[in-house]
């Protein structure tokens, strides 16, 4: 089978043209100026999946515990995506965050947050009512709210675009419409050729697992793919000031129905995190896969209903689908919200979220593989987008 295709050689190969893998081309071309790095994408342009549909939301690291690799580069991250959208220019949206409460109960859990935050090194100050009503006229809270001054907004899209124009700059070949299929005898084939490569670099998102599997590593791990919906509002842009979020869940890697607010200050509000179907289940039966669908729903079974807490989540996650029923989440954050304000569906992401399979538990942190000939990104999720540009100098670090 080899045989059919031509035997191409480089130094560095990446699987995967998101954030995280144009930001290891990057820095790999920094550590070494004369290889030969190459990076294959499966799709026909940018931004496809993940790194082009994500919200856009510039975190700033208060929501991880120290130990974690989210903590330790989403504060940085932050800084340094905000510095690298001002040299090339592309728009922020400086707006801020409050995180705020609907009871008692998640009363308490903000100086958990806020202690989080301090720890890691995070900007933040605890407001009351009437202070957290100065950032933000129309915010509702129990008693107290969160503000973080340094979570900000950009375009995806933007950013994706500069960091490909560097790679390009740089002398990285880039090949859109190449899709891994598989390695043999320290060769990759894709549908279009054979390739030999000193050293694997594999940021293939929600496919990760599988070709990890396919180079010996992360046995115990699965991926499981999640919806993400948000609803636009047609108020006007600037009617509200700032993000505003619940205080979320700290065992469950999802943060809950919020307010975002674009780089262009128009409103949203979401997202959904219910369990898809198959790896790619944007819409309808595009992209169905009988195969993917079989996969997923026999760890996705397994998993919700090895823990009851996961069973109820998922429960209310399908209840979001309806778009009065997210409305009323959302109204419980902010004053003078209608649902007639609510009416347009934005475009549908994946969060592909790594399993642990011996637990049968989500994974909460960043996960990466590595031996002599591969290193094997698992879990890039939010905030990874924040993250991409200390996380892929990390990847990249002991190539």
């Amino acid at each position: 089978m080899w045989g059919v295709f031509m035997l191409k050689t480089c130094d560095y190969l990446i699987i995967g043209g998101g954030i995280i893998g144009l930001g290891v081309a990057y820095n790999l071309r920094k550590k070494y100026p004369s290889a030969s790095i190459s990076l294959i994408e499966k799709e026909p342009k940018l931004g496809y999946h993940a790194s082009g549909r994500n919200s856009g939301v510039i975190h700033a690291g208060f929501y991880y515990t120290t130990n974690s690799l989210k903590a330790r580069f989403t504060r940085n991250g932050n800084i340094e995506l905000k510095r690298f959208c001002k040299e090339h220019g592309i728009p922020i949206n400086e707006c801020g965050k409050l995180v705020v409460a609907k009871n008692e109960a998640e009363d308490k859990l903000i100086d958990e947050l806020y202690s989080r935050g301090i720890a890691n090194g995070v900007p933040l100050e605890i407001l009351d009512l009437k202070s957290a009503q100065e950032v933000e006229p129309r915010v509702k809270t129990f008693e107290r709210a969160i503000y973080s001054p340094s979570t900000a907004s950009v375009d995806p899209l933007e950013v994706l675009k500069s960091l490909y124009n560097l790679c390009k700059a740089q002398k990285i070949e880039i090949s859109f419409n190449e899709k891994y299929i598989k390695n043999e005898e320290n060769k990759i084939l894709t549908n279009r050729q054979s390739i030999q490569a000193g050293f694997v670099i594999n940021c293939a998102g929600a496919y990760a697992d599988r070709i990890a599997h396919n180079f010996g590593e992360g046995y115990e791990y699965k991926m499981i793919p999640f919806k993400g919906l948000y609803l636009y509002s047609s108020e006007k842009p600037g009617a509200l000031r700032t993000h505003i979020y619940p205080v979320p869940d700290l065992n469950i890697p999802f943060l809950g129905v919020h307010y975002t607010l674009t780089v262009d200050n128009k409103i949203k509000i979401g997202p959904t995190a219910q369990p898809a179907l198959w790896m790619e289940n944007y819409s309808g039966l595009k992209n169905f896969s009988l195969r993917e669908f079989i996969r997923v729903a026999r760890l996705g079974s397994k998993v919700i209903y090895s823990d009851p807490s996961l069973r109820l989540y998922a429960f209310h996650e399908y209840k979001k689908l309806f778009r009065k029923n997210l409305v009323k989440m959302a109204q419980t954050m902010v004053k003078d919200s209608s649902e007639d304000q609510f009416r347009k569906w934005g475009k549908p992401g994946i969060r592909a979220q790594l399993v642990h399979l011996p637990s049968k538990s989500l994974e909460m942190d960043f996960v990466v593989r590595k031996n002599n000939k591969s290193v094997h990104v698992l879990n890039a999720v939010s905030p990874a987008f924040t993250c991409s540009l200390p996380f892929s100098e990390y990847v990249s670090r002991d190539i």
